[in-house]
């Protein structure tokens, strides 16, 4: 079971809250669906933080009543699919004083057996551009650093490793990893950078628009394996921190 459950907010007078509120929200969250949050190497819960318009001043984000707002959960495994299906917010959610009324919930479902299905089992006419926006900042762990580029091969090494990880069906490694860096080019882009705030330092990540072109001659079942991953990435995010708040993905076209 797969599931991407959004919330959308909005608050009746100005809220105002710390920059690095991530992970305290994440932590009330898991809490409230009584499940573990830190344990797993790779995170089974994909979260977005409260995604939307607001000021910055310094250490502090500040929410408007004029602007609605939207918080994600996503389960990758059948417990924490399960669990974020059960969770109920009532009507709001408290955070450092601020208060944020819930006005509608939407819920995405799908299967790992499905996403396989519909993508690759069937033989579909293969997919050959992808646009994607990265909602929340995007970034790599590379060594000691963080790369903040839309770099194809990383976005897709980041997506078959949670495959992989999850799914009942292997896709494949490294090998695969590289048919797919040949196969595969950033057509356009348009990102700008963009700091995430964690409670000791921040991460830089980028956001926007980015467009992936499958180039010709390339293989249907291979064209159709990006197609299964990138629709995949609509659950599990991209790169690091997902369980914090970056990497949030959305498909905005398949053609």
């Amino acid at each position: 079971m797969l599931i991407r459950s959004t919330w959308i907010l909005t608050t009746s007078e100005p809220a105002t809250i710390p920059r690095s509120y991530a992970l305290e929200l994440a932590k009330k969250l898991h809490k409230q669906m009584q499940l573990d949050m830190g344990n797993n190497l790779i995170p089974n819960v994909i979260y977005s933080g409260i995604v939307g318009a607001c000021s910055a001043s310094k250490d502090f984000l500040t929410f408007s009543p004029d602007n609605f707002y939207n918080l994600s959960l996503c389960g990758l495994q059948e417990q924490t699919a399960k669990a974020i299906a059960n969770l109920d917010l009532s009507s709001s959610i408290e955070l450092f004083g601020a208060k944020f009324d819930v006005v509608n919930r939407e819920d995405e479902t799908s299967s790992y057996e499905s996403l396989y299905h519909t993508t690759i089992a069937t033989e579909p006419e293969p997919m050959r551009k992808f646009n994607l926006n990265f909602v929340t900042p995007t970034a790599f762990a590379q060594c000691r650093t963080h790369l903040p580029l839309p770099v194809p091969n990383l976005m897709f090494r980041s997506w078959l490793e949670r495959w992989n990880h999850f799914a009942p069906v292997y896709l494949g490694g490294d090998e695969l990893l590289v048919y797919l860096s040949e196969a595969i080019a950033l057509k356009y882009h348009n990102t700008q950078s963009r700091l995430f705030s964690l409670p000791k330092g921040y991460v830089n990540g980028f956001t926007g628009n980015v467009t992936l072109q499958v180039l010709s001659r390339t293989e249907p079942l291979l064209a159709n394996v990006a197609t299964l991953l990138i629709h995949y990435a609509n659950f599990a995010s991209t790169g690091m921190k997902t369980r914090l708040g970056m990497g949030q993905t959305e498909i905005v076209s398949i053609s």
